[in-house]
């Protein structure tokens, strides 16, 4: 018994020390530890935020796009430490198309729900129309996306019920495949919320005042039914209020929170949410430019049943976004926590923060219980690929800060007739792109800082500078700098002594997504098949 005590008390020491190790080395922490935050709360690219509260325990989901897994659900006590519990949707459908990269494609703006002791996510895939899936529990499997409404252009759903049992759903329109936009349209659905009944009704146009008025949220209070919905585009637009009391309209309109004085542009389309202790709260995005679409959290009141959004200072009833801010009052305190960004490959899992470019292939890689390293293999890339924009074996995660570096260790092993056109490395992603990479010639190895400008467009890559390394091993670095995300790539053969290569390139965001950092390994279409790199760890530090 004595034995057993102390030995749980060492493990709990142990946890303690890992968890503050990881907070004095964490890029961004929003808690203060003082009984406020600041924002953003997640400095990183969850875009078109949406949230609800189910008991003590706040869920998450944000667009993920062609990113895989995807339908991120992230969890909260608080609404300011949040965790990545699961990924709703393991692999997008129709595999045939989503197997490849589809930039800027797949899942936009969901919205989640709880009903009838379900969960529900409604999606849009702007391709195909409104997917939903339904979980009992969001950290279990979730079910096979059902198409509520096919369509092309049918974005932003939102469902609601009422309290007679009636069953709607409101959605926007993207003009890039519609042909229109700036309408916010409700159909009928059945009760259990697995298809649409009618054609629609448009309730709100937008062209007059609110141009690009698009993720509606729906919810009622008070007898009003009120449409949350941003305005005026990512980058500059404002949040926008409809409220009405009928469903179909007419609504009035009333705009509760824009950028005011603060440098927070464009702040809008989130979703709002209560505590047990009655506060109010509204979780939104910014865009960020190469960091993506970042999240805030603003208090929220009420005033003659509008909402007001932010801190209203004038007392105009319209708000602008808090930077610091009394943390929310949801009954206890709990502990300060940040979201994983490095992975030592010690289990057979990936780490949680690790999504692919497409859906996820089992040859693509090895990850052995008790090896301690990620085995990346190289993979060819498609036939007519002339740089990696086509390839769907990239493992990247979000960047998590506006400073932050990343490390990692490789070793690379190619046969010795077998290397050409064959590479490995650490890769800043987006329509341009960056990375530090490993290969063999027939002279040896060499690292080189690789630099593709105009990705999307067909650019080919260039070598900025290579350098000659001693053997297959090398630790790979890079540094991003603010407020432009400026990287600077170095590498070491001793983990100690950092060089110097290359100049410094600027990320730029993906197609409706930030900039990405993490792994790659490939080799040319048409090559012999064989060689690896062998990831060790890798590590992101403020």
């Amino acid at each position: 018994m004595f034995c057993r005590k102390y030995a749980f008390l060492l493990i709990l020491l142990l946890l303690v020390v890992k968890s503050f190790s990881q907070l004095n080395t964490a890029p961004w922490v929003a808690d203060n530890g003082d009984g406020t935050y600041k924002n953003p709360i997640l400095y990183l690219d969850y875009s078109d935020p949406d949230a609800i509260r189910v008991g003590d325990d706040y869920y998450l989901v944000a667009s993920s796009f062609n990113c895989s897994p995807g339908l991120p659900i992230l969890h909260s006590k608080d609404l300011v430490n949040w965790r990545i519990l699961n990924y709703a949707l393991p692999k997008q459908i129709p595999a045939e198309v989503y197997d490849l990269p589809q930039h800027g494609k797949g899942v936009w703006a969901p919205c989640i729900r709880f009903h009838n002791g379900m969960f529900y996510i409604y999606y849009p895939d702007p391709d195909y129309g409104i997917y939903v899936i339904t979980a009992k529990e969001p950290a279990a499997a979730w079910s096979k996306p059902t198409l509520v409404l096919p369509g092309k252009g049918i974005i932003d759903p939102t469902p609601f019920w009422d309290e007679d049992g009636k069953a709607y759903l409101t959605i926007a329109w993207a003009a890039s495949r519609a042909g229109v936009n700036s309408l916010l349209t409700v159909f009928k659905m059945n009760a259990d919320g697995m298809s649409v009944l009618d054609e629609g009704k448009h309730v709100f146009d937008g062209h007059d005042h609110h141009l690009t008025v698009e993720g509606p949220k729906v919810y009622k209070r008070n007898g009003f039914y009120y449409i949350f919905a941003p305005a005026g585009g990512v980058p500059t637009g404002w949040q926008l209020i409809l409220r009405s009391k009928n469903i179909y309209g007419p609504y009035e309109e009333k705009i509760v929170m824009d950028q005011g004085t603060t440098n927070v542009n464009g702040p809008h389309q989130g979703a709002w949410v209560d505590t047990k202790t009655g506060e109010h709260w509204f979780l939104h995005f910014q865009d960020k430019g190469a960091y993506g679409r970042i999240v805030h959290l603003q208090p929220m009141t009420w005033k003659n049943d509008w909402p007001v959004i932010g801190v209203d200072n004038d007392g105009d009833g319209k708000g602008e976004p808090v930077l610091v801010y009394k943390k929310p009052n949801v009954g206890k305190v709990y502990p300060v926590s940040v979201l994983p960004v490095s992975d030592e490959f010690n289990t057979d899992s990936l780490g949680v923060q690790w999504q692919w470019h497409a859906n996820e292939k089992i040859q693509w890689y090895s990850l052995l219980k008790g090896r301690g390293f990620l085995r990346l293999f190289t993979y060819p890339q498609p036939k007519d690929a002339v740089n990696l924009w086509p390839s769907s074996n990239l493992l990247l995660q979000k960047f998590p800060a506006p400073v932050f570096t990343a490390t990692t260790k490789v070793k690379y092993h190619v046969d010795n007739d077998n290397w050409q056109n064959k590479k490995a490395g650490l890769l800043i992603m987006g329509n341009d792109y960056a990375y530090l990479s490993l290969q063999k010639n027939d002279k040896g190895y060499t690292v080189a800082m690789v630099v593709c400008k105009d990705a999307l467009k067909g650019g080919t890559e260039k070598i900025v500078e290579e350098k000659t390394i001693a053997g297959a091993e090398a630790y790979l670095s890079v540094h991003v700098s603010a407020p432009d995300a400026m990287c600077k790539f170095s590498f070491s053969e001793n983990g100690t002594d950092f060089i110097d290569i290359g100049t410094s390139f600027k990320s730029i965001p993906d197609k409706w997504i930030g900039a990405k950092v993490g792994l790659f390994c490939n080799s040319n279409f048409g090559e012999k098949v064989g060689g690896y790199a062998d990831v060790d760890w890798f590590r992101i530090n403020k």
